[in-house]
């Protein structure tokens, strides 16, 4: 622009100056055109910043806000033991998440997610001091219209590290650790955390990810270490003596560390492994009215292999096919003379998972998927943020089943059915240690032998 004014100068300096009648006019006339070209840079320059802040705007340089409703219908049916059944094939349910994100330009982004999880007409949770209040699980639980934090955090990236072509990335806050990669297949979802077979709960924490991919001959992989905390040992404030975020004696913080290794992913085919150790495993005495207390420690570890696409242009069909399929194992460690899973010593379980989604079904384009679960008569998994109301699946001491089938409607709405079927061989899937987490043999006692979930879902995202 300032060259095109530069030009447009000289050549009107030089018509003028064969019509100029004297050196005077030529020069009072080459005068007025600088003084012009001083005001038309001035103008220039702030056509140029506004239309920067524009550009900055639009790539996202400044605060971001999404919506993700969901409306659910579920028929529930447990099968007790005994025989007898209860139900409710009338529950009506509205989940919302405001999700926001901001770009300083300066490699942080930070991101956000509110949510409230709530059945029509009624709020089922009142006693704030329940299991169901504890913030790994109340986002993915029935409660009232507040909003809570379900994420908040900073994320730093970079592209070298030490001047090495290693990528990397370190994270600070409430992590992303829910909707897992496995899970979010059945909601049609990318996936947000690291292996949902193992680990899908909220906490607070920090990440740290390199992509080693550029300088050890592993195509697409990389490596990321993860530190969390479910649970703080501390008394609140105003306590009865005075003593306000003291320890609490009986129980200690609850921790965990881990490590997510993929070896190979060419964006087709990849092998995903995940190996945590969390210590300070609450649960419940044989004297439920002690409250909770540390019971020990728990090792979790899988390896999950995806397939997006099967074959190299077999047909369209398997093009468009996904298929997955972990084995996870668990093993408890229990302090002495507490009693983990029923017992003091220590015990290791284990669970396979398998699930395939497809193209078309009734519309071309809709998705439809079947998966299914096993686990072990010592399997625990810590999945208490899994969005099923009859429970965690891929917690079950026994067999799970489900199928699903995803319509879009429109641009930003769309439908899923979803039905799940559990059949549990021992109870304390996913309970809590100590007395609630025996696994136990299931005969006529009172305790779930059987749980079916049939859902209809809309969900508005944009």
């Amino acid at each position: 622009m300032k060259k095109t004014i530069v030009a447009i100068s000289v050549i009107s300096a030089f018509a003028l100056s064969a019509n100029a009648s004297s050196n005077t006019e030529l020069i009072q006339q080459i005068n007025d055109l600088k003084t012009q070209l001083s005001k038309l840079e001035k103008k220039v320059s702030s056509v140029d910043k506004k239309a920067n802040t524009a550009r900055m705007l639009a790539n996202g340089n400044h605060l971001k806000w999404d919506v993700d409703f969901r409306t659910t219908l579920d028929s529930i049916k447990y099968t007790m033991g005994d025989g007898s059944e209860k139900k409710n094939s009338g529950l009506l349910a509205n989940r919302l998440l405001l999700n926001l994100k901001y770009d300083a330009g300066d490699n942080v982004r930070f991101y956000g997610t509110l949510a409230f999880d709530k059945a029509f007409g009624h709020t089922l949770t009142t006693d704030t001091g329940t299991s169901s209040y504890f913030d790994w699980v109340v986002n993915e639980n029935l409660h009232d219209t507040n909003l809570r934090v379900k994420e908040v955090y900073w994320l730093y990236s970079n592209d070298t590290f030490f001047d090495k072509p290693i990528s990397w990335t370190a994270s600070i806050g409430r992590r992303p650790s829910t909707d897992g990669l496995g899970i979010n297949f059945r909601e049609g979802d990318k996936r947000k955390s690291a292996i949902a077979s193992i680990v899908n709960l909220e906490f607070d924490g920090a990440s740290f990810r390199w992509n080693l991919d550029k300088v050890i001959p592993l195509e697409g992989s990389w490596i990321k270490f993860c530190l969390g905390r479910g649970l703080t040992s501390a008394k609140p404030r105003f306590s009865k003596v005075g003593d306000d975020y003291a320890k609490e004696e009986n129980y200690a913080n609850s921790n965990m560390a881990g490590v997510i290794f993929i070896p190979y992913d060419n964006g087709q085919y990849s092998l995903h492994t995940y190996y945590s150790k969390a210590n300070g495993m609450i649960g419940y005495d044989t004297n439920a009215s002690e409250g909770f207390k540390d019971f020990g420690k728990l090792e979790l570890a899988t390896v999950f292999f995806k397939a997006e696409g099967i074959g190299d242009g077999i047909n369209d069909f398997l093009d468009d096919t996904i298929f997955f399929a972990s084995y996870s194992q668990s093993k408890t460690s229990p302090n002495n003379g507490m009693k983990m899973l029923g017992t003091t010593e220590s015990k290791t379980g284990h669970s396979y998972w398998i699930g395939l989604q497809m193209p078309g079904l009734i519309a071309d384009d809709a998705r439809w998927g079947v998966e299914y679960n096993h686990g072990s008569k010592y399997w625990r998994s810590m999945t208490y943020g899994e969005d099923t109301m009859i429970g965690s699946k891929i917690a079950a001491r026994g067999d799970a089943k489900e199928i699903y089938w995803i319509k879009p409607l429109t641009k930003s709405l769309s439908m899923n059915l979803r039905y799940t079927k559990i059949d549990y061989d021992y109870t304390g899937s996913n309970g809590f240690f100590g007395v609630y987490g025996a696994p136990n043999a299931i005969t006529a006692s009172n305790a779930a032998k059987k749980a079916t979930d049939f859902r209809v879902s809309f969900r508005y995202k944009f």
